[in-house]
């Protein structure tokens, strides 16, 4: 049976492209979920085109071999990890950037494309793909099946407002073409916002059409801190209802930042004495297409950070600027290094943050366990570091924080996605009508349901 399986997988993508048992690389057994061991799958695939992807579906349908998809494993939900009697299908070689189309200001790309690399050649034409999720070692099609967000979300929204078209590879063998070049579309159901967040559950991307803005000429950070939280969030809706329209604008608890400076060795400029008067800081950014309007756009933010209780506005520019930006990207590597247990992004209407963390402060206090956190003020995204060894104490507090998100109007991830690591919660807490309908739809794509089955769904 063995044999057979890998044989029919050769005949597919070539004998050089298939691995099996001890051939697999340890770096093929997970993504980057604290909480997912990895596990090994049995066979492991690199296919070379769009076609040979919808042919193993086809093979792993006939044998009943469950299909997990990888793109550079940079997952934080264990939706990357295979099944040890699988097959792993790895992405690694379809990964062109097929066309960056100047006019249409779209680019279109194999699902192994990293976002370093369409970074690199999208500004060759002066334009930027928007969508930065903290690891630019990201593949697009990861972004894809987890509708990846990051610090840019404020202005420019997440994975499914920029991408405008997949080709798709059905786990029944066909090929199909949804969306294109274009940016409205209202004929049928929208079937690239059903396969994008989809965690590999419904088909396989195997190319994608992005959407691509005008790359600015100016940015600025700005760092404010604040005597404590709530006052960093009473902010942000009255620098979003100002005009200026930030790409960037997160907040960042006084112990987190320490823990970023610290591990980046980044100075900031901010005195010992405003640092330890400070709760939490806010993280601004601005760009413009000229350098006067720019300058225009910091004096008002300034004003207004001061008139709002800002201990003091300090305007990052260079090198200070990129680091203090990458440190906030790498934030989970920060909380990994120095012990998280988990690390959770719940979303909230953004109104609701305030009362959602100190819920979630005074839930950890309950639990003896220590909660740190960073996130995405803008559009409410929180993310938290959860310090509590004990697996059983952990899962009853992470189930009390989703539920607390939930009744606030939020949802359990933002952009992580729910993957292995949350599904038990998402089953246990969201409307059972809504599951029923979402293993329906499971279904219609999957009948065989070869494609990552217990991700997302039990």
């Amino acid at each position: 049976m063995l044999s057979d399986v890998a044989t029919r997988l050769a005949e597919i993508v070539g004998e050089q492209q298939v691995l099996t048992g001890d051939q697999i690389s340890a770096d093929y057994a997970g993504d980057e979920a604290l909480t997912v061991p990895g596990q090994q799958p049995r066979f492991l695939a690199r296919p070379g085109t769009a076609e040979e992807v919808a042919a193993l579906l086809v093979a792993a349908a006939e044998h009943g071999v469950p299909v997990t998809a990888r793109g550079s494993g940079t997952g934080l939900s264990g939706a990357a990890r295979p099944r040890p009697d699988g097959l792993l299908v790895s992405f690694e070689r379809m990964n062109a950037v097929l066309e960056v189309d100047t006019e249409n200001h779209v680019a279109v790309v194999q699902p192994g494309v990293t976002l370093s690399e369409l970074d690199a050649r999208t500004a060759e034409a002066g334009l930027n793909y928007t969508v930065y999720p903290g690891e630019m070692s990201a593949s697009v099609g990861g972004n894809v099946g987890a509708n990846a967000g990051g610090m840019r979300a404020v202005k420019y929204g997440v994975t499914r407002h920029n991408v405008l078209g997949l080709q798709a590879a059905l786990p029944t063998g066909e090929l199909i073409r949804t969306g294109g070049k274009l940016t409205k579309i209202s004929t049928g159901y929208d079937l690239t916002q059903l396969v994008i967040g989809s965690e590999g559950t419904l088909a396989l991307a195997t190319e994608v059409i992005v959407k691509l803005y005008p790359r600015p000429a100016h940015g600025v950070t700005v760092l404010a801190p604040f005597e404590d939280l709530n006052q960093v969030l009473a902010v942000v809706p009255r620098i979003i209802s100002s005009g200026l329209a930030p790409h960037i604008l997160e907040y960042i608890d006084n112990l987190t930042m320490a823990a970023m400076t610290y591990a980046a060795d980044l100075r900031l400029g901010v005195p010992d004495e405003v640092r330890d008067a400070s709760g939490a800081y806010l993280v601004v950014g601005l760009e413009n297409r000229t350098a006067a309007l720019l300058d225009g756009d910091v004096e008002l933010l300034g004003t207004l950070l001061g008139d709002l209780g800002a201990a003091e506005v300090y305007v990052l520019e260079g090198n200070a600027a990129r680091t203090l930006i990458e440190a906030r990207e790498k934030a989970f590597w920060t909380a990994k290094s120095i012990g998280a247990d988990d690390v959770i992004d719940v979303v909230v209407p953004r109104s609701e943050m305030a009362e959602f963390l100190a819920s979630t402060r005074e839930l950890a206090l309950k639990a003896e366990s220590g909660v740190l956190g960073c996130g995405h003020a803008g559009d409410g995204n929180v993310h938290l570091a959860v310090f509590q060894k004990d697996p059983d104490k952990r899962r009853a507090l992470l189930h009390e924080i989703f539920a607390e998100g939930m009744a606030v109007g939020g949802a359990i991830s933002g952009e992580h996605g729910i993957g292995n690591a949350k599904r038990d919660h998402f089953v246990e807490l969201e409307d059972p009508a809504k599951l029923e309908l979402l293993r329906r739809i499971k279904q219609a794509f999957d009948p065989a349901g070869i494609l990552n089955p217990g991700v997302l769904l039990d």
